[in-house]
C-alpha cells in the first residue's frame, strides 16, 4: 500500500519503494523484523537513539522499514532507505552502519533476486560525470603511494593454491600452472585530486600487463573501459571500443574528440553484449575489459571467455578487471548484494578468484598467469565517487535522477565500500593468454 510519505515516489517507476507491504500477519512479523533489527544495531555498535544528533549512527523515521523488512529482509532494508524511512547524518555514517551490519551477521531473511541476462546496458555517462574522476570511469582506480610485491603462485584445476612443501615433494600436480600474484600496500594520503590520476594509473596497469605498445591492435569492451581506450590510443596502438549500448557511444565518441583520441579508437555499436562470430570478427594482441565480468550470469560467462580465446591472437593477452568474493564474505553480505542485482546489475554474484581460475580453465583455450589485487585502492575509490556524488546531488537532479535514483546510487557506493572494508571484496585484475602446447603457463 501507498502511504502518505511515499506518495510523490513515481510507483509506475519504483514499485518497490513507492509500495510498503502489508497483510493480515505482517504486523507481527513487523515487531519480531523490530526486535531482530534492535538487536543487531547492539551488537553492531550503533546508535539508534541520542540526544544529540551528532551521536546517532542512523534514525528511523518511519516503522514502515519493519514491515519492508519483514516481507524482503536485505532488500526492504535498501527500499526503505531508498523511500526516506531511514537516515544517516552523513554518507560516511551510511558506510559505517553498512560496515558494521553486515560484519555482525545481519541476516533477515531476503529472498534471492531473480537472475536475468546482461543485456549490454551501461551506466549513463550523465551520471559518470556526477562522480568519475575523468568523466568517463566507473572503475577503481591505484594510487601512486600503493607499493606492488609479486610472488609466483601454483594453482591447481580448480583455482586452489598448491602447497609449496607438496609442489617440492611431489612435482607439480597435473593440470597445475603458475600465476605471478601481485598485492599492493594500502594507499596513503588520498585527496579528492587523485582520483583521475589513480583511474588513469589502473587503466595503464591494463594496457602493461596485456603489452599495448605503438602498432597493437587492441579491443575494448564494454565501454566501462573508456580510459584504457584513450590510453592505448596514447601509445599510438589503434583502439576498437565495443558497446551494445547506442547511448553510451555518442557521449564516449566526443570524449574521445576532446581527447585527441578519436583518430585512434573506433566506436562500434553491436547487436548483443557478448559479440559472437556475427557480430565482431577482428583479432588482438591486447584485450581490455573492465567491470564486465561479475556482472555476467555463468552461462554469459562462459560465452565471454570463449569470445576472449577467439578475438586474441596466439602470443596476446587479455586483462579483466572484476570485484571478486574473498573467503571473508558470509551469508550476511550475500543477502545484502541481492540488493545490486535487484536494482542495477540483473545477473551479479560476485565471483571468488577461484571461480574466475575454474571458467577459465574449463574453456580449454585460455589459463590466467597473472592477477593484481587492488582491493583497498578500489575501496578508496568508491570513498571518492561517492564523495564527488554526494557534493553533486543538485547536479543529478537536474539531469533528471529522482530522489529515489539519487538514494539508490548513494546506497551501492556505500554498500560496495562496506564489503571492500569489511575485506569481503577485492578487485582483481586477471591476465589470462592462449594456453603454450608445451609449458607450464
Amino acid at each position: 500500500m501507498a502511504l502518505e510519505h511515499t506518495a510523490a515516489i513515481d510507483a509506475e517507476q519504483w514499485p518497490g519503494v513507492a509500495r510498503v507491504p502489508s497483510g493480515r500477519l505482517l504486523g507481527l512479523r513487523a515487531r519480531h523484523a523490530e526486535a531482530d533489527f534492535a538487536r543487531a544495531c547492539d551488537r553492531a555498535g550503533l546508535v539508534l537513539d541520542a540526544e544529540d544528533p551528532e551521536d546517532l549512527d542512523l534514525k528511523v523515521e518511519y516503522d514502515s522499514l519493519f514491515a519492508r523488512i519483514a516481507s524482503s529482509g536485505w532488500l526492504g532494508v535498501a527500499e526503505s532507505y531508498l523511500a526516506g524511512e531511514w537516515t544517516t547524518p552523513s554518507t560516511d555514517k551510511l558506510v559505517h552502519v553498512l560496515t558494521r551490519l553486515v560484519q555482525c551477521g545481519y541476516s533477515p531473511k531476503t529472498p534471492t533476486a531473480p537472475v536475468a541476462a546482461y543485456e549490454g546496458g551501461e551506466i549513463p555517462q550523465e551520471l559518470l560525470a556526477l562522480y568519475a574522476g575523468d568523466s568517463v570511469s566507473h572503475q577503481g582506480g591505484i594510487f601512486a603511494t600503493g607499493v606492488p610485491t609479486t610472488t609466483r603462485q601454483t594453482i591447481d584445476r580448480q583455482g586452489k593454491l598448491v602447497d609449496a612443501e607438496q609442489h617440492n615433494r611431489r612435482g607439480l600436480p597435473a593440470g597445475a600452472h603458475f600465476v605471478d600474484v601481485t598485492t599492493m600496500t594500502e594507499p596513503q594520503a588520498v585527496d579528492r585530486e587523485d582520483l583521475k590520476s589513480a583511474q588513469t594509473r589502473a587503466a595503464n596497469w591494463l594496457l602493461d600487463a596485456t603489452g599495448v605498445r605503438a602498432g597493437s591492435h587492441c579491443l575494448v569492451f564494454p565501454s566501462s573501459g573508456a580510459r584504457a581506450a584513450v590510453e592505448a590510443a596514447g601509445r599510438k596502438a589503434t583502439v576498437d571500443l565495443l558497446s551494445a549500448d547506442p547511448a553510451s557511444l555518442l557521449p564516449l565518441e566526443e570524449f574521445f574528440l576532446l581527447e585527441g583520441a578519436d583518430d585512434s579508437v573506433h566506436c562500434q555499436l553491436i547487436d548483443a553484449p557478448i559479440p559472437g562470430p556475427r557480430q565482431w570478427r577482428g583479432r588482438y594482441d591486447s584485450i581490455i575489459s573492465v567491470e564486465l565480468f561479475e556482472a555476467l550470469t555463468p552461462r554469459q560467462r562462459a560465452d565471454f571467455i570463449d569470445t576472449l580465446a577467439r578475438l586474441l591472437i596466439s602470443g596476446g593477452k587479455a586483462a579483466i578487471q572484476s570485484l571478486v568474493a574473498t573467503e571473508h564474505m558470509t551469508p550476511a553480505a550475500r543477502s545484502a548484494c541481492q540488493v545490486l542485482r535487484a536494482y542495477i546489475w540483473p545477473g551479479l554474484k560476485y565471483p571468488t578468484v577461484a571461480d574466475v581460475h575454474k571458467a577459465f580453465e574449463k574453456n580449454g583455450h585460455l589459463r590466467i598467469i597473472g592477477e593484481t589485487h587492488t582491493g583497498s585502492h578500489y575501496r578508496e575509490s568508491i570513498a571518492q565517487q561517492r564523495s564527488f556524488f554526494s557534493g553533486r546531488l543538485r547536479e543529478a537532479a537536474a539531469a533528471g535522477f529522482d530522489p529515489v535514483y539519487r538514494r539508490l546510487w548513494m546506497f551501492q557506493f556505500a554498500l560496495r565500500e562496506a564489503l571492500l572494508q569489511a575485506g569481503m571484496l577485492d578487485s582483481v585484475q586477471f591476465v589470462a593468454t592462449h594456453r603454450s602446447r608445451g609449458g607450464q603457463r
